[in-house]
């Protein structure tokens, strides 16, 4: 119950920016780091695998896509668990359910049951944890939310660096049904970030003069909807989510195809894997960074445009990039994409907390993973059949930086000509003549009025007519004198 409570976002709670709250963004960055690093990191058991069970690459290449669909698709289901249970216990099943899809994969004799287990189970595990840390990330946080956004962000390159190569001595040690109990063990570290994310409580009031006011509210206040489609309303959410499914159609391209991009020129796969850690080590730095800079007082109200700018980016270093001839290129495309990939993780998320607020957060971030679960889907198959019908990978990057680049132009100019412009008021206010003014005013009152007062023409016409008029005047009282 208490739980639930915080979700309703409670009109007397305030964000602590400081205490237990650096307690939930550990928490958040370990949620953050498995979610994130996980789908990438078990691809280095997928060599023995094709040995055990006989299949493809292709084949097994859809254990990862399963989990990243899990991890975005199930965004609605995990804001109707949060509005109805709360983040902490929702957490902490998550983090069971992570944990036996693992289990029960070590035990697999097929292919399919590795869909189901590891796919299947451990994606809606990570997803239970993922959705509700952000939640939470954006009730303890208010001031610093920017700061704190890009700290947790950091997890995924953090936990990328550690988890593939742990993942490779485990498959050397113990081979991989031994390497996929060790990470089930691991994953139920999601149970105790789950237990950390304890529920923010009003402030205490007295008994004798608060509790009958307290009661009459709670009686008042309205059943809040397990899924705010609401959210649908607002035209900066609308412009947010168009940008962001199509930014999600070509910013994870680069990461899967730079690899082979460097082996198709002819290095090594020690050499060309190696592009992947420059990346990783650069984008570890540059959240927190750019979480910093989101933060000062100058840029958060211009946020948005911040995000914008690192979608741009983002998308001229893949333009820039499919132009690289040799290694060195390579390495430097590298080093500016581990700079933008990180800006723009730091700042997706954050955005949206600033659009939408905290009380739609929670059925607007599981709408918004909804909407870029088919955008992941779709955008490194598409870049695979480019890929297949070119045979160059300069046209794939370029394909890719047009996509972002587009998102931040759809956000940009969505956010400057639609949202900063104010919409019509829908009453008309009508201007009081200074005769109508004269007769409003006390024919004793000294007070200086307005020269002109603005007021709305119905409540002038319900005034007139409920007032008795005395001596040709109207007879006013100070209270409701405008």
């Amino acid at each position: 119950m208490g739980a639930a409570a915080v979700d309703d976002g409670p009109t007397g709670v305030k964000a602590p920016d400081g205490g237990w709250s650096w307690v939930v963004l550990c928490g958040c960055f370990v949620i953050t780091g498995f979610s994130y690093a996980f789908p990438k990191a078990v691809s280095v058991f997928f060599k023995e695998l094709i040995r055990e069970f006989g299949v493809g690459y292709s084949d097994t290449a859809w254990i990862s896509s399963i989990l990243l669909a899990m991890l975005y698709g199930t965004g609605p289901l995990c804001s109707v668990l949060v509005n109805r249970f709360g983040c902490r216990p929702v957490m902490m099943v998550g983090g069971l359910f992570a944990s036996l899809g693992m289990i029960l994969a070590s035990f697999a004799t097929s292919i399919i049951q590795i869909y189901l287990t590891t796919g299947v189970i451990t994606g809606l595990g990570l997803a239970l944890n993922f959705q509700p840390s952000l939640i939470m990330l954006n009730r303890y946080f208010d001031q610093k939310r920017p700061l704190a956004n890009g700290l947790s962000a950091a997890g995924s390159p953090v936990f990328l660096c550690c988890l593939s190569p742990l993942g490779q001595v485990l498959q050397y040690n113990f081979g991989w049904r031994g390497g996929f109990l060790i990470l089930g063990g691991m994953l139920l570290n999601c149970c105790a970030c789950g237990a950390l994310m304890r529920p923010l409580e009003p402030p205490k009031k007295p008994v004798d003069q608060e509790e009958p006011s307290s009661k009459v509210v709670e009686k008042m206040k309205p059943k809040k909807k397990l899924l705010d489609f609401t959210v649908f309303k607002d035209r900066g959410f609308l412009i947010y989510t168009i940008a962001a499914s199509i930014m999600v159609l070509g910013l994870f391209v680069p990461p899967v195809f730079v690899v082979s991009y460097a082996k198709d020129l002819g290095y090594q796969d020690t050499k060309a894997a190696f592009l992947l850690s420059i990346l990783g080590f650069i984008d570890i730095f540059a959240r927190p960074t750019c979480g910093i800079i989101a933060g000062l007082k100058w840029v958060r109200p211009r946020c948005v445009y911040l995000f914008a700018f690192a979608m741009v980016f983002n998308g001229m270093t893949d333009l820039v990039g499919s132009m690289s001839v040799d290694y060195t290129h390579l390495v430097i495309f590298c080093i500016f994409f581990g700079i933008s990939y990180g800006m723009v993780g730091a700042l997706q998320f954050e955005v949206l907390m600033a659009i939408v607020g905290t009380e739609k957060f929670p059925s607007a971030i599981g709408l918004v993973l909804l909407m870029e679960a088919m955008a992941v889907l779709v955008g490194p198959p598409s870049a695979g059949k480019i890929l297949d019908a070119t045979h160059r990978y300069m046209f794939v990057f370029m394909v890719a930086g047009c996509e972002v680049t587009l998102s931040a132009l759809v956000l940009a100019f969505g956010n400057f000509f639609c949202i900063k412009k104010k919409p019509e008021e829908p009453m008309k206010e009508v201007a009081a003549s200074p005769a109508e003014s004269e007769q409003l005013k006390k024919p004793d009152e000294e007070e200086k009025r307005p020269e002109s007062i603005t007021v709305d023409s119905i409540e002038v016409e319900q005034f007139l007519k409920e007032d008795t008029e005395k001596n040709g005047e109207v007879n006013t009282n100070p209270e409701t004198c405008v």
